[in-house]
């Protein structure tokens, strides 16, 4: 039954792991729900709550481990996909919503909303839209009874969207909504440039094939004799920990990092680049403001991998005054307008990159332009606040129909 207009809207947040440093816009989303919504966490486990503090906090792991870990053997067996945990904490919450983020945990916790007796969003974000099908023939079918059952896919962007439709999801089911980020919160710093000082590229990615990062060392490695550079890379290889002592990377890969290593060593970058690993969010962003550009070489991976929707990075690089440069991948294009907010390559161009570069090195003057129009197209389309407000709205919109 849909709630009376004067009650909160209860809505039942599932994901697996709350949060990673990489999932700050997971954060937004959740915290900038208006007072309208009462948000409920639903996750297996917790990490870096002194970040991603929340109130109605529901993690498996912390109330019950020993059942925690006999689940996690069932569902590594194969013998169930979905928690009883998570449909306990659907109905203790009263939730009149189920929002689950990422696809595939869409399609476990399919029996979570139908034993809950409660209706299903699902959030999808980029390897499970761009991967998981290719890579599995399997999910295909899941996810043609996940779009069957669901009442609505919400995609950050309109070719995550497209894809969506295109693995079979009615059209009728898909809506973009874009990610936010707390614009009132970046401080907008247009950067500038004179010829002299070293050129300050930031990149900040996960050790993933699809972030290009090995595109992007050529290029600068390419500039090196032409601009004195110091190249800062935020981000790594995470892993967590399972059963028996084991562990599984969660965000970036082995060889991937080694493809970086290898880039920094053939263009003579060691002395240039400087490796920070993960940080907080509030370090990243403090980085970037002493930072002259950002580059995000997103390609498509060989496995099929890609961003999906485009990192969220990008939206707060832009908010804070900063030049971009990035690709024609996914939903980036929504996010970086060519020649307007940033400048964009085909993937896998270095050539590309490299012209780019030097349009910006030799055409400072363009910078606070491109500064001031990024910045007003982040606080129309991608302000947290704003986004809840629009969110809630499609809540109360899905349940309707």
């Amino acid at each position: 039954m849909f709630p009376p207009a004067d009650a909160p809207l209860r809505v039942a947040h599932y994901t697996r792991r709350w949060l990673p440093q990489t999932q700050t816009w997971l954060y937004n989303q959740v915290r900038f729900l208006p007072d309208a919504v009462e948000p409920h966490v639903i996750c297996e486990q917790t990490d870096n709550l002194d970040q991603f503090e929340v109130e109605n906090l529901h993690s498996f792991a912390d109330a019950a481990p020993w059942r925690h870990q006999w689940n996690v053997g069932l569902r590594f067996l194969g013998v169930r996909p979905y928690y009883p945990y998570t449909i306990e904490q659907v109905r203790a919450c009263g939730a009149d919503l189920f929002h689950t983020h990422f696809g595939d945990y869409s399609w476990q916790n399919l029996e979570v909303s139908r034993r809950a007796g409660v209706a299903q969003v699902a959030t999808f974000y980029g390897n499970d839209v761009t991967s998981y099908p290719q890579q599995d023939p399997r999910w295909k079918d899941r996810y043609q009874a996940l779009f069957e059952q669901v009442e609505g896919i919400l995609c950050e962007g309109p070719h995550m969207a497209q894809s969506v439709v295109d693995l079979g999801c009615p059209a009728d089911k898909v809506y973009v909504h874009h990610l936010g980020v707390p614009v009132d919160d970046i401080p907008f710093r247009p950067r500038t440039f004179e010829s002299g000082p070293p050129l300050r590229v930031l990149i900040a990615a996960s050790f993933r094939e699809k972030k290009g990062i090995p595109y992007g060392l050529e290029a600068l490695g390419r500039l090196r004799d032409e601009v004195p550079l110091e190249i800062t890379i935020v981000g790594g290889v995470a892993t967590v920990p399972l059963l028996g002592g084991f562990s599984k990377n969660v965000s970036g890969s082995e060889a991937e990092r080694e493809r970086i290593h290898d880039a920094i060593a053939e263009w003579d970058l060691e002395d240039a680049v400087r490796l920070m690993g993960y940080q907080p969010h509030e370090v990243l962003m403090q980085e970037a403001y002493n930072h002259h550009i950002f580059l995000q070489p997103s390609v498509t991976a060989r496995n099929g991998d890609g961003e999906g929707g485009a990192p969220v990075t990008l939206i707060e690089m832009a908010a804070s005054g900063m030049p971009i440069i990035s690709t024609r991948h996914c939903d980036i294009p929504s996010i970086v307008k060519h020649g307007d907010t940033g400048l964009l390559a085909p993937e896998r161009d270095p050539d590309a990159l490299v012209d780019h570069l030097r349009r910006l090195i030799e055409t400072p003057d363009e910078w606070p332009a491109m500064a001031r129009a990024g910045r007003e197209h982040v606080e129309a389309e991608y302000n947290a606040p704003i986004q809840g407000k629009r969110l809630a709205r499609r809540y109360r919109e899905i349940l309707h129909d």
